[in-house]
């Protein structure tokens, strides 16, 4: 029987029980695929992240599994990863961290390089930061009837003014959607016939609904993927990525830095709060930036064998 060290944190939080939660194994070599997706169908996380030696000139090479499948790239796995390997020294001493005030990291993914800045602050590990590693791509859009049914609203609370239910993506694809206001995000809740129509019209079904906010937040969103085993997440940096990314490119100005503070995770009681940020220049997006705190849960030992 072989044991591997496990790490538990909460991730786009500063608080215990808030943010995301996410399971690290630092040190990952000798687990196969199909034990590593059997070890993220015993956390049933959202997502668990496996961590092996470099291949490429990075500084990790990084597997990330939700419940059901392995996926190229997401947000919270990354900033918790990097959070764990700094805090656990799996990085180096914690003097270089204090001497640099910061360091970046580079994850190599599927989807691509994913470079982290961790910045510290009295000591202490303060945010991580990732930079999305594909440029925005845009896809199919849906009807708001259809996303409509999907989460159990009515059509005039699909907005479509600014944009139709789109899919984007800046390494994992989501259909971004925009609704009327903040009081019909919260009422939205995910109907599974309506999830498999948009299956069928060759749209994944991870759905990010969001409503422009006017309080301290700039953004609320939720985010649905009920066929990946997470019927809601509370904190979805690659479907925040792409949300940015897109309100960027619709942006009318030809270039310049975007910034918005976004809650999620609120109405099922995991407040998440990322910090989101975008450049622009000759009229594309050029790079996306998501952010947040993280804070240390637990660790243990996982036996296989």
């Amino acid at each position: 029987m072989r044991s591997f060290k496990y790490y538990i944190c909460d991730v786009f939080t500063n608080q215990r029980f808030g943010g995301n939660p996410l399971a690290v194994f630092p040190q990952a070599t000798g687990l196969g695929p199909q034990q590593m997706q059997s070890i993220a169908r015993e956390f049933n996380f959202s997502e668990t992240t496996f961590v092996f030696p470099p291949e490429t000139g990075g500084t990790r090479k990084l597997r990330i599994y939700t419940p059901t499948m392995e996926v190229p790239f997401a947000g919270h796995p990354n900033i918790g990863t990097a959070f764990v390997l700094a805090t656990t020294g799996e990085l180096g001493a914690a003097e270089q961290f204090v001497a640099e005030r910061g360091i970046e990291v580079r994850f190599e993914e599927e989807a691509g390089v994913v470079p982290i800045s961790i910045r510290l602050q009295d000591d202490a590990i303060l945010t991580c930061e990732l930079k999305a590693p594909q440029a925005l791509t845009i896809g199919k859009t849906a009807t708001a009837d259809a996303v409509a049914h999907a989460l159990s609203l009515h059509t005039d609370e699909v907005l479509t003014t600014s944009h139709k239910p789109q899919v984007a993506s800046v390494g994992l694809p989501f259909l971004i959607v925009e609704l009327r206001d903040v009081a019909a995000l919260q009422r939205a809740r995910p109907n599974l016939a309506g999830f498999a129509e948009l299956q069928n019209l060759g749209i994944r079904p991870d759905v990010h609904l969001y409503a422009r906010s006017d309080d301290e937040f700039d953004i609320r969103a939720r985010m649905y993927a009920p066929f990946d085993g997470a019927v809601e997440d509370p904190a979805t940096g690659s479907a925040n990525c792409a949300l940015c990314g897109l309100l960027a490119q619709l942006d009318s100005a030809e270039s310049g830095h975007f910034s918005w503070k976004i809650a999620q995770g609120v109405e099922m009681g995991r407040p998440s709060v990322l910090d989101a940020r975008a450049e622009k220049a000759a009229g594309k997006v050029a790079s996306v930036w998501i952010g947040g705190s993280c804070v240390m849960v637990a660790e243990g030992l996982f036996h296989i064998g």
